[in-house]
């Protein structure tokens, strides 16, 4: 998804939506026979009160698959999709299953059921799929396949959207970043060495997909072909390809295109189904839609109900019963539509990406998005608006509500060992010894796939101060020996180091915030110190570079190590370590970091993602399922200086 204009703060609560009215308008909707070619064009069975009946539409349940999803176009009437040869509403909801433990799918999946929707939405993120060449990955998580049979099992039809590129708000848009060795890579085009690298990547994927779609008694009934390329637009073959790239793999159901208004001419292709991104009702748009296919029912893939946060930024809301008023206008005009998103998740790890106007501003861990259902699966205002306008147009009555997931507040824990980032360097794998530095992407590491997040630190003897000049890409620290000197980011190039009587270790820090994942800016993501670093306009040279990725086997050769106790006191980066105490029947928390800077906290190894004193999130989701029982290590990175208390609340602050 790409950024449109931010969503209004003023909570309005003048407009009254009279759905009392709505069996009258979809009467649209009401039962015919059949027609010459013996498709049934209405939708199911109309009750009385003039609502809609599937009950006979669901995956378990409708057995003939030899009639997808479709588009139908009448004389007089507007066109619409059917489903099985049955007129069908989409009503859809995102939920990203790699932004949830998997432990809670099934009841995140219930809960948009239970609200009365039809259809799940997902994207399919290639980075986490495919780290390195070659390498694939769908367990556990990552388990896709899994993820669409339990929708099928709970009621609900899906859309994929497998790109290659995904947008998300996560880093790089889905893409991995080894793709960026490549000097010359252009991504999101026909450049031989980006869709060679797709091409390997649907051989494995779409060959997990294919069995899992309608016309093979899946629950896929369409598959969106990349995703807003029109604002992108540099290469006219690139979306032929992916198209391609698709049906020649085997994908037989419906495809769409998904953009924003005034990019649908160069988003769209011919044969594939355009469909509109927006955050209210507009029926200029629609026109737009129209004028490119008017004789296609509209489909809206994304209706933003909310937004992303960046870190620095306000957090971002909008109203609950204009979403409502939206969608009631939705259902009354017989568009299908998707809410983005219906539950947004967490941005675990180092998975966020970031955006770029002037300058480069990393997408906050929560993914909350001030969606249908909060972060930690929470029912919210938007919900019930949204239950009670669809239980109205439904003849089923709804699934009952799953139980809310208990929350808890567990005992402070004061850190009591912590390691100085200079004490951890032999923990980690020898050091790259290089003559000059070398981006993040391009160490020889992981297979000769390079580092993808993180951490990397420089180091290099120098033996005089002056002007300090390197090209950093996110944000770096400078030290000289274990001083720190000074602060480096994309902005701040220049750095004056002080006169030193005797050579001392030059160390910079880089961190990797998030690479940008909208727009032309993805091409230049590389990160850590990308060109020669200089003093007084001399380059520095003979570097040892330290990967820090921070996973989990990090973490296990660290209980090796020796902690000190911690000072009153310390500045510059280290990790501290406590005990997390909880009962014998784990629930899910929030940590709330507020007595400390910057850095990231990890549970069990698991890494719960990025904490800021700038805000605006203040606290970090904690699921219950990923602590044990009594017993928790929980060990924080912190950047500049130690904290006091890590202390856990059930009430989020975003």
């Amino acid at each position: 998804m790409g950024p449109p204009p931010r969503f209004s703060r003023c909570l309005s609560w003048k407009r009254i939506l009279s759905i009392f009215f709505l069996p009258l308008i979809l009467a649209s909707f009401a039962p015919r026979v059949k027609d010459k070619e013996g498709l049934i064009y209405a939708n199911a069975q109309l009750h009385p009160a003039g609502t809609f009946n599937w009950s006979h539409l669901t995956p378990l349940t409708l057995k003939d698959r030899s009639v997808g999803l479709e588009t139908v176009s009448r004389v007089g009437r507007k066109p619409y999709f059917t489903l099985g040869g049955h007129k069908f509403l989409i009503l859809g909801g995102s939920i990203h299953y790699f932004r949830v433990p998997r432990e809670y799918w099934r009841d995140r999946l219930l809960k948009l059921k239970a609200c009365g929707f039809n259809t799940l939405t997902t994207y399919v993120p290639w980075n986490l799929h495919e780290p390195e060449r070659g390498k694939f990955d769908f367990s556990g998580n990552l388990d896709l396949e899994a993820f669409v049979m339990m929708a099928a099992e709970t009621g609900l039809w899906v859309i994929l959207r497998p790109g290659p590129y995904i947008c998300s708000e996560i880093d790089l848009g889905g893409l991995p970043s080894w793709l960026l060795q490549d000097p010359n890579m252009i991504l999101r085009t026909t450049y031989k060495g980006f869709v060679g690298a797709v091409d390997k990547y649907f051989d494995h994927l779409i060959s997990r997909v294919v069995p899992l779609q309608y016309h093979k008694g899946g629950p896929i009934i369409a598959v969106q072909v990349e995703n807003e390329c029109g604002s992108f637009a540099k290469d006219k073959d690139y979306m032929l390809y992916v198209r391609k790239a698709l049906l020649k793999r085997g994908i037989v159901e419906l495809l769409m295109t998904s953009d924003e208004a005034e990019n649908l001419l160069k988003g769209h292709i011919k044969g594939v189904l355009a469909t509109i991104n927006m955050d209210k009702f507009e029926k200029s748009a629609f026109e737009q839609l129209s004028q490119l296919q008017s004789n296609k029912p509209i489909m809206i893939m994304e209706f933003w109900v909310g937004w992303f946060d960046t870190w620095g930024s306000e957090h971002s809301v909008a109203n609950a019963e204009d979403v409502k008023e939206t969608v009631s206008k939705f259902i009354t005009s017989e568009i299908s539509f998707n809410v983005y998103m219906f539950h947004g998740g967490t941005n675990f790890g180092f998975m966020n990406g970031a955006t770029y106007v002037g300058i480069h501003k990393a997408v906050v861990t929560s993914y909350d998005y001030d969606a249908v259902l909060t972060e930690a699966g929470d029912y919210t205002e938007k919900y019930f608006k949204l239950q009670g306008l669809l239980s109205s147009v439904l003849a089923m009555p709804l699934p009952p509500l799953p139980k809310l997931t208990p929350k808890a507040e567990y005992p402070s824990v004061k850190p009591s060992l912590y390691l100085p980032l200079w004490d951890v360097l032999q923990y980690l794998h020898e050091p790259v010894i290089s003559h000059t530095t070398v981006n993040m992407e391009n160490l020889p590491i992981n297979s000769g796939n390079g580092q993808s997040y993180g951490f990397v630190l420089y180091e290099t003897s120098i033996c005089s101060g002056g002007s300090l000049h390197a090209n950093v890409h996110d944000t770096a620290q400078v030290f000289l020996n274990e001083i720190s000197i000074g602060l480096l980011d994309d902005h701040i190039k220049t750095l004056i180091i002080p006169k030193i009587r005797e050579c001392q270790l030059l160390r910079i820090l880089v961190e990797n915030r998030g690479r940008v994942n909208f727009s032309w800016k993805i091409q230049d993501q590389r990160k850590g110190l990308t060109e020669s670093v200089t003093i007084d306009k001399f380059p520095l040279n003979g570097f040892a570079i330290y990967s820090l990725e921070m996973t989990m086997s990090f973490f296990e050769r660290l209980r090796s190590a020796t902690w000190r106790p911690v000072p009153r006191n310390y500045l510059g980066p280290a990790f501290y370590l406590g005990t997390l105490k909880v009962d014998s029947s784990p629930k899910d928390t929030l940590l709330s970091l507020l007595t400390w800077n910057s850095g990231f906290a990890f549970i069990n190894g698991r890494n719960l993602g990025r904490y800021s004193i700038i805000g605006p999130q203040k606290t970090l989701y904690l699921p219950g399922v990923w602590l044990h029982p009594e017993d928790n290590e929980i060990i924080l990175f912190e950047k500049r200086k130690s904290g006091s208390y890590i202390q856990t609340t059930n009430e989020p602050i975003l």
